[in-house]
């Protein structure tokens, strides 16, 4: 698979995810009974967010790299179950008992495993190059499939109602509910050792790597206790007698525990230059911020000019004419002074070469004694590119 190909899958299932996430929330709002649930999904868009972002970053980089499409995948199948969940909802009133809600409410059951699954078990095996740690360690990712698989294939079979919903689901073998609650089980208990052992693997690697893939180690390595803390957090909250509300609660507790994933894999990338995606991180922080601020500047605009111009003329054009004249304007000094936070905050070796380099211009402006500008010209070259040894011939006039 070319870079570029990758890229465009990449961000494209990015951009699916974004959409999915907009009809989550659509979905949410349209057929919720009360304001339940909306703990649940301010954690599920994270989630979606956080995984979905961080995937395509990786994914489009480094094709070869299976991490960045585990978190790619981890995105869409937890948006694709939002959405189902959200759809079922017609379900649990009677509003429309068609095989679409049927569907809907059959996939939300296990489709949020094949998501949640990987990311806790294969990412954190494979992190940060793509490959295991050594070859004793294939047996872990065998179980961890062979884990998934019983978990999705007794969720999707086990027969009976489906939670939540008035749905029976149309693939329920009732001849086999003892065998697929005994093998849904086993497979929890599987997946449970294994997330042990992928967070063991991270010790183990790190233990073992030089001190370039320890720092990009140890982000991931040191967060892991405290997702641990949280998802345990979340299982004693959903546990107390609360109801409705503590569930949502630990929904979505759960959700931003797990999100920490890739918040510390993109930390390791940002602070490290794992990947070598330091341009590409660069240019999404800055164009992100800046689109987010022309919008607000745009939006705010509008709306005073409106108000201003409302007794001159009921017409909105004008205000709306020189809101994005001003936007114009603001484009080039928004985006230099963006451009320089994100330099200062995430990139500061590039942020302080850039102002020596400009201090060294300003003094050689002044500078007569060709002593002192070479000895000015080898201390920036060392603080600026940093070599190992420096050297300076000039040529003789005689």
């Amino acid at each position: 698979m070319s870079r570029r190909f990758a890229a465009a899958v990449a961000w494209g299932m990015w951009l699916l995810d974004v959409v999915v996430v907009v009809a989550v929330i659509v979905v949410a709002l349209s057929f919720r009974v009360d304001g339940s649930g909306d703990g649940g999904l301010v954690g599920g868009v994270l989630f979606i967010l956080g995984f979905a972002t961080t995937g395509a970053l990786v994914a489009s980089r480094i094709p070869a790299n299976a991490v960045g499409w585990l978190l790619c995948l981890a995105a869409l199948a937890f948006a694709v179950g939002g959405v189902s969940e959200g759809v079922s909802e017609y379900a649990s009133r009677d509003v429309w008992n068609g095989p679409v809600v049927t569907g809907a409410a059959w996939l939300g059951t296990f489709v949020w495993m094949l998501g949640v699954g990987p990311a806790a078990t294969f990412v954190l095996l494979l992190f940060p190059d793509g490959r295991l740690p050594s070859r004793g360690w294939r047996p872990v990712g065998w179980l961890s499939g062979a884990a998934l698989t019983a978990i999705t294939v007794g969720i999707a079979l086990r027969p009976g109602t489906i939670e939540d919903t008035n749905v029976s689901n149309p693939v329920g073998i009732a001849a086999w509910e003892s065998a697929l609650e005994t093998l849904v089980s086993a497979g929890l208990l599987l997946l449970f050792v294994c997330i042990l052992a992928s967070c063991a693997s991270l010790v183990v690697r790190y233990r073992a790597a030089g001190t370039r893939q320890r720092q990009q180690l140890k982000w991931i390595a040191w967060s892991l206790p405290v997702v641990l803390a949280w998802l345990g957090a979340s299982i004693w909250v959903e546990s107390l007698p609360t109801g409705e509300t503590g569930v949502d609660l630990a929904n979505a507790m759960a959700a931003v525990g797990l999100t920490i994933v890739p918040v510390t894999i993109a930390v390791a990338i940002l602070r490290h230059r794992l990947y070598d995606i330091d341009v590409v991180i660069n240019r999404t922080l800055v164009y992100g911020a800046l689109t987010a601020t022309l919008g607000l500047v745009y939006l705010s605009s509008v709306l005073l000019l409106q108000l201003v111009l409302s007794p001159l003329t009921d017409q909105s054009d004008l205000a709306v004419a020189a809101a994005t004249l001003g936007v114009a304007a603001l484009f080039r000094p928004a985006r230099a002074r963006i451009q320089g936070v994100v330099d200062r905050r995430f990139f500061r070796r590039r942020y302080d070469a850039a102002r020596t380099l400009a201090s060294f211009t300003g003094r050689l402006r002044q500078e007569v004694d060709l002593e002192s500008v070479s000895g000015d010209l080898r201390s920036v070259v060392r603080d600026t590119v940093q070599p190992t040894h420096v050297s300076l011939w000039l040529r003789s006039t005689s």
